[in-house]
């Protein structure tokens, strides 16, 4: 049992270590310093999407290709993604997106016991996905659906396969408190953007722009 226990707190410390230096110390080039950057944009649904597209919509051509992330029962996100991708084609060039699903985190007033249990349903879709993409970045806005992905995409570091970059930008709903997603998302996320200064001043890593989406 003493031996279980030493080797249990040994595996911690190399956890830890290994996520320091792999995560929060991150490559000397940044992606996208040599060429394009693969993004992984995690779609709510409602609000969050329309924000994300908005966000999206001031991204240069040099952010592809897009891999969009929606949960499997999102109708109306996938309609919007579509349109949006299908202006930006006539502006730029030819689409170079997919759009991918991952089931639910957690529904709306779903019970928190059966949350665990259907968030990991959605890693176990979302490690798969990640590895499979390996994108450069992650950028999200608030929707539990973005959880599983990011713990993926945080996994392919601490495991010395990728850095990937992940962006938070918090919804401009959130005035004073963060979300329950953006408390989780503040302590593996790269870039932590807040849209008012009172968030800010409450979480100090946090980067506050004014608003932005």
């Amino acid at each position: 049992m003493f031996l279980l226990a030493v080797l249990f707190v040994l595996f911690i410390c190399l956890f830890i270590l290994r996520l320091y230096l792999v995560e929060k110390s991150g490559p000397k080039c940044r992606p996208g310093e040599k060429g394009s950057v693969s993004v992984l944009v995690v779609a709510g649904s409602g609000g969050h999407t329309t924000e994300i597209l908005r966000l999206m919509g001031s991204l240069s051509a040099a952010y592809t290709p897009r891999h969009y992330v929606i949960a499997e029962t999102d109708k109306m996100s996938e309609e919007k993604i579509c349109t949006f991708e299908n202006c930006r084609a006539q502006r730029d060039s030819e689409p170079q997106f997919t759009i991918c699903r991952i089931p639910r985190s957690r529904e709306v007033h779903q019970s928190w016991s059966s949350s665990v249990l259907s968030t990991l349903n959605a890693l176990s879709y979302s490690f798969p996905l990640v590895f499979s993409l390996r994108p450069d970045m992650i950028l999200c806005n608030g929707p539990g659906t973005c959880v599983p992905p990011c713990v993926a995409g945080l996994l392919l570091g601490i495991l010395g396969m990728k850095k990937v970059l992940i962006v938070y930008v918090e919804s401009i709903c959130r005035v004073e408190t963060l979300s329950l997603t953006g408390r989780i998302l503040y302590l593996i996320s790269d870039y932590f953007f807040v849209q008012w200064s009172m968030l800010r001043d409450r979480y100090p890593q946090s980067i506050f722009v004014g608003r932005i989406v």
